[in-house]
This record gives structure tokens, sequence and C-alpha cells, in this order.
């Protein structure tokens, strides 16, 4: 239907909706690390979205029929462990949150993983069993009856079903659920493994980047991603910018056969930083398998799956900060890792930044938008209108580095987003109604 189909280069106009977790700003107290939100994923029904933190807890909020997320459950998925061979100590910070398919109405299964353990939990409603009072004994007689029971309430509680434990070497970076609902993907550095949900103590390994000789190695696994319908495709970035598109058909090990997508620099722009910058952070198939998107330090790239040769369109998000990369090296945000997606129905994209902006562009490269994650009304300036509230046209010397946003999410069916700015979740929703005005 024609009248139900969006123009791409409409405006949306993004208003903010909800806001969760504490303001430091208005409780006058500093924000506590294990409060700063490190993983957002919406389920893909878009009814639930599951918020990760880096003390180890995940909080779930349901959608209700006023189209607002409520609290639905929370529950402590890592704790703090120690490597006594390493003399190392794990942080519990959630890395990443990934939702089965095909939820039953009773229960939610998620996968969320540390730096070490991928756990699978099950989230559901436990109906509590109480004895009927009279029904102990029975008066003037020596038999023991046992009391009857009863179902008095039922209560929301999550249960670790399974525990993928000593499966890596290497911090763990990303988890992806495969189509087929039974088998998914953990990444490290070095290795990639392919899991069935069914089976804990046992994984194939099918990438394995570590060469003979550690002093030989030259680039890491950064990220990966099962295509969103094709259960043997597979893709995984590098710290060289390069992302490679593997077939579970093809070979044993996917790391030699491989589509190999990967831009060539510009020699005359070669420094330092280049390796650093290029290392791309972030990768997500759109809905329909068709494009990659590609996040690195400084631009968003869109990658045709059918186009090695050069990326579709670059975003460009960091371009002011080209001359503070030696500032930006010495303070560490230089590795800072932003995530990406693409929206429900792949028409744009949306990526993080510093000052608590994140930015949504149209992937026919007509429009933009950034906006800060803030509670009040979203100062937006759109590109065609105004543009002065774009994350490039910062003073890179007046930009707060303490405030980013790195993790995001965008419902799989509606103009809904969900960003992380420190401790807090902030969900904003949009229509195409008016433009954004001068």
């Amino acid at each position: 239907n024609g009248s139900e189909q969006r123009n791409m280069s409409d405006p949306l106009q993004w208003k903010f909706s909800q806001v969760f977790g504490e303001n430091p700003a208005r409780a006058q107290v500093e924000v506590n690390n294990v409060d700063i939100v490190s993983a957002i994923e919406f389920d893909h029904s878009g009814d639930y979205i599951a918020a990760g933190d880096r003390g180890g807890r995940v909080v779930i909020f349901k959608l209700n029929d006023n189209n607002k997320f409520r609290f639905h459950a929370e529950f402590q998925s890592h704790e703090p462990e120690f490597d006594y061979l390493k003399s190392l100590e794990i942080e519990p910070k959630i890395n990443k949150i990934r939702w089965r398919r095909n939820q039953s109405n009773d229960s939610l299964f998620l996968l969320t993983t540390n730096d070490k353990t991928i756990k699978l939990w099950n989230v559901h409603n436990k109906r509590i069993k109480q004895p009927v009072k009279g029904s102990e004994y029975l008066g003037g007689s020596n038999r023991l009856v046992l009391p009857k029971m009863s179902t008095s309430e039922s209560i929301l509680t999550a249960t670790p079903r399974k525990i993928f434990a000593n499966g890596h070497a290497y911090n763990i970076n990303s988890i992806s659920m495969s189509s087929d609902g039974e088998t998914y993907i953990s990444a490290d550095d070095m290795r990639i493994n392919l899991w069935n949900l069914g089976i804990t103590d046992q994984s194939f390994n099918v990438v394995d980047i570590k060469p003979p000789n550690m002093e030989d190695l030259t680039e890491v696994i950064t990220a990966a991603e099962f295509h969103p319908q094709e259960c043997n495709l597979f893709m995984y970035s590098s710290s060289k910018g390069t992302i490679k598109l593997a077939d579970l058909r093809a070979a044993a090990l996917c790391d030699t056969s491989a589509k190999v997508f990967e831009e060539e620099e510009n020699p005359a722009n070669r420094s330092f930083f280049s390796e650093i910058i290029s290392s791309v952070s972030d990768i997500k198939f759109s809905h329909d398998g068709r494009y990659i998107l590609a996040r690195d330090y400084l631009t968003l790239k869109l990658w045709d799956i059918k186009m090695e040769a050069k990326p579709v369109r670059t975003f460009r998000i960091h371009d002011h900060l080209r001359y503070k990369l030696c500032d930006l090296y010495e303070n560490d945000c230089i590795f800072d890792k932003f995530e990406c997606n693409f929206s429900s129905d792949g028409s744009r994209v949306i990526t993080g930044s510093y000052n608590n902006l994140f930015n949504i562009f149209d992937t026919d490269g007509k429009g933009s938008v950034s906006i800060e994650a803030t509670k009040t009304s979203p100062n937006q300036k759109k590109k065609g209108f105004a543009r002065s509230n774009s994350s490039n046209d910062l003073n890179p010397d007046r930009i707060d580095y303490n405030k980013k946003i790195l993790h995001l999410g965008w419902h799989p069916n509606d103009n809904l987003i969900a960003v992380a700015a420190s401790n807090r979740m902030f969900i904003y929703s949009a229509d195409n109604s008016k433009p954004v005005e001068q």
C-alpha cells in the first residue's frame, strides 16, 4: 500500500519518552561505576528491552498498552570472580545481551556474557505452593498424613538454565544468536566458537586467527554477528578495519574462506593513530540481511553484502576530532567502542558520540539528525534545516569526553530507540509529521 510506505527523506520528529536510572546531578552524587549501563538489547518482538550494567545486573522492561516501558524483572547475572592461574580479577560487567528467538508466553530466554562466562537465563513465573491449613494431621490417629498443597501465587524469577564456561582464553567481546534459534557464536580477540544452546561443555572453533608466535600478531577480532535469516552465514570484524563474511558450509575453519569488505586508506592520511581509529568497534546486519553497518572511531560505514570494493555510504561522525587524536590517545578515549544499529525499516542508521549525543542518518545520505540524551525536549538539528547541534559542529576543546553514548538499540518494528548515558537509559520515539523548524 503506497500510502503506508514512508518516504525515506521524510523527517522524523523525535521526542523524549522515558528515562530510567537516577540523575546524578539532581542527587548530587557521583555515579557508581557498577551502575553504568554496559549493554542494551530489544527482543525480537520489541515488547521487551534488557539493560545490563558493569555490576553484572540485568534489568528487563516490558512495553505496556500505553506504549511505555515498565519495570518487569531484575536479576544478578554475573558476580565478580578471580582467575587464580593468571592472578586477574574477572569483572561482572555485562558485555552483551542477546535474546533467544521464538519466546513462549510464559518464559523469556536471553544470553548474557561477561569477559569469560556466557549464561542462558530463563525469566519466568514461578508458582509458590503452600500447605492448606488443617490438612497436616488427622487427630486421634497414629498415621502421618502428607499436607495438601495449594498454589497461592506466582512470582517472577530468573533461573540460569545453562552456563557456558571455559570456552575462551581471551575476553569475550560478542555473542550472536543464529536464526535457527538453537545455536549461537561467541567471539574473543583470537577465536570464534559455535555453540549449541543445549550443550555447555563443548563448542566448535570456527575462526582462529591466533598465530603460532604471538609476536607475529597483527590484528584481533573485535565483533561477530550471525546473518538474520541464513543460519550458515556470519560475519566478523577486525582491528585492521576489515569485515569478513563467512559460510559455515564452506569449511570447518572459516577464517581463510571468507568474503572480505575493506576500504583501502589513502596513504597521505596515514599516521601513528591510523590503525587504532580504523578498528571496527561494532557491526550489524540490516533486518533483511542485505546490508552491513560498521562503526569505527571516526566514521560509520554502510556496505552492500554484494559489493566488497567500497562502502555504499560513509557517514562522518568524528571528523572534528582528527587533530585531537593525540589527546584522545592520552586519555584512552580513542579506544571507546561505539555501537551502531539499523532502524526497523532499514532506512536509517544510528550511532553514538560524545557530549551524550547520538546521530541518526538517512541511508540515502539526504538527512541526518543529532540529539542530546536529556530528559528535556530534544534539541534536534536536521541537515537541510539547522545543524548547530550536530556532533561535527562541536568545538573539540569544549566536549565533555566523559559523557558518551556507547550503547544503543532500535526497536525492531517501530521508531523507538533506547540509548545508554552513564547509569541512565533514555527512550525516544518519533513520527514523520512535520520538519524541524529552523
